[in-house]
């Protein structure tokens, strides 16, 4: 586990608001603490949509039923894609987790995760942040290629102990 910047564990996430596409298709204007009003969220950073690096990680949280029980956990994507972007992606991997639209990184650069590649693209790295109601932040993952983004990939099995551990045991879709 590798901290970002100055957010770590135990530290408050930013507040937020932007627009969020449904897997309904539906695009509205969403804070992050609306989220959470119905329970933790991760959030996860990535490039941008219909990348491959990109495909295989949503790809690996849609089929890992335990993400999507709902019970533990809220799993969102954020990204520079827009929300018709979204829109055809979240139709085209069947995925029922919403994505947020951060066109100008404003929220990857609030969470320390903007960075530029070859000191001209500026992208987010990819990342994931646990953070509970209370907007604390519980775990976080960074990758840290700064050219290759494919190689970091989000680990599944640490992000799935941080769930267990700290919103308690294990729902019974769990996938591996």
């Amino acid at each position: 586990m590798s901290d970002s910047g100055d957010l770590s564990v135990g530290y408050v996430a930013p507040e937020f608001s932007a627009p969020l596409v449904t897997s309904n298709g539906e695009v509205t204007d969403t804070s992050l603490s609306s989220l959470l009003a119905d329970g933790p969220v991760l959030l996860s950073f990535y490039m941008n949509d219909f990348t491959p690096d990109c495909i295989e990680e949503w790809c690996s949280f849609r089929d890992y039923d335990w993400f999507a029980s709902g019970d533990h956990v809220q799993v969102v994507g954020i990204s520079k894609s827009r929300p018709k972007t979204h829109r055809r992606f979240i139709d085209h991997l069947g995925l029922q987790f919403p994505l947020y639209t951060d066109e100008n990184l404003e929220v990857a650069d609030s969470f320390g995760v903007k960075y530029r590649t070859f000191k001209v693209v500026n992208r987010a790295k990819r990342s994931c942040f646990l953070i509970d109601q209370d907007r604390t932040i519980r775990y976080v993952w960074v990758g840290n290629h700064p050219i290759d983004p494919t190689i970091d990939t989000p680990p599944l099995s640490e992000i799935h102990e941080a769930i267990v551990d700290t919103f308690g045991s294990e729902p019974e879709t769990f996938g591996f």
